[in-house]
């Protein structure tokens, strides 16, 4: 992929928002059933009346999903590529001092995601800090992949590597490594607009990997791509996954993917993050209704990053 395609300014900016806004609309559903949560029609920043809230932020906040996201963001384009010790600088800067967060306000942290940045903190190496535990297998990482593949115009091994590597800074397992590279490479064929851009991510994926590796085994046997079952919304980075793959293609505009993400039940704020931020790939910048992106709070953290990432995808389309 040597540049942006021609039509991608629009949808590079929607992939971004779509994070944004789906992990802002998720917030107050979270640790709920799917039982718990109002119809679809009714799920906006601020719930129906009555509504047992998870968090009592204002409507509109970003939560660590989108903090985090925008963490990495910043690192790419401030650095020109992926650089794990300046990724982990902004990581700690977030935990210590609200870093990128609204407000300044971190009001929810992944566990695993916790122990890794302490883990920074004293003095571990970024790519060691994550956990390879197989009960580390927490959507931490996948949350905030998504950046890689808006910026990055480098062939596909290279972004599956670096989405593989900002894994490992928190989530270490080689599982959710490999949910990151497929999502990432799933966005990208969205943004390239293939035909069938996850069965083409996981094509792409095989023919890196033959089947005797450890890679192709986590692939096949764990994530099971092919398998289009719904997750349940839960915080396992592959039910996350397979929740937002769910979401987007079961529906036909942004605000049903989201709302369908939101609907699962349980990490709401994660699942409509990462459904929202290939939604909005997909249906680019202008498909997601105005008054969502009006009240998303944490506008003068975004526009410049925002900013700096249109003139990328500006630069690059034009030499494309």
């Amino acid at each position: 992929m040597d540049a942006y395609p021609p039509n991608a300014l629009d949808r590079v900016e929607g992939g971004l928002l779509g994070l944004l806004i789906g992990d802002a609309l998720g917030v107050p559903y979270e640790f709920h059933p799917a039982s718990q949560i109002p119809p679809q029609a009714q799920i906006e920043y601020a719930p129906p009346a009555g509504f047992n809230r998870s968090y009592t932020v204002p409507p509109g906040t970003w939560s660590d999903d989108g903090a985090l996201a925008l963490c990495l963001l910043a690192s790419l384009l401030d650095c020109g590529r992926f650089d794990a010790a300046d990724l982990g600088r902004r990581f700690v800067a977030w935990y210590e001092q609200g870093y990128m967060a609204v407000d300044a306000n971190i009001f929810d942290v992944g566990v695993q995601t916790a122990q890794a940045i302490r883990a920074l903190m004293r003095g571990a190496a970024p790519l060691q800090a994550g956990s390879t535990a197989e009960r580390a297998l927490g959507n931490g990482s996948l949350m905030r992949a998504l950046p890689l593949a808006l910026w990055s115009v480098g062939d596909d091994d290279i972004l599956v590597a670096d989405a593989m590597a900002q894994s490992r800074l928190t989530h270490g397992h080689l599982r959710a490594q490999i949910c990151c590279a497929l999502y990432c490479l799933w966005a990208r064929r969205v943004l390239q607009n293939h035909a069938q851009p996850w069965a083409e991510a996981v094509a792409t994926l095989r023919s890196m990997w033959p089947e005797a590796t450890a890679e192709r085994a986590e692939l096949e046997f764990h994530i099971r791509p092919d398998d289009d079952t719904p997750g349940d919304g839960g915080g396992y980075v592959v039910a996350t996954l397979r929740s937002a793959r769910w979401a987007v293609e079961s529906t036909g505009d942004y605000a049903s993917a989201v709302r369908a993400a939101i609907s699962l039940g349980n990490d709401t704020d994660t699942t409509a993050c990462v459904a929202g931020g290939v939604a909005g790939l997909r249906y680019g910048a202008h498909s997601i209704p105005q008054r969502w992106r009006s009240d998303l709070r944490g506008q003068s953290l975004l526009a410049p990053l925002l900013d700096r990432l249109r003139a990328r995808v500006g630069e690059q389309s034009g030499a494309g």
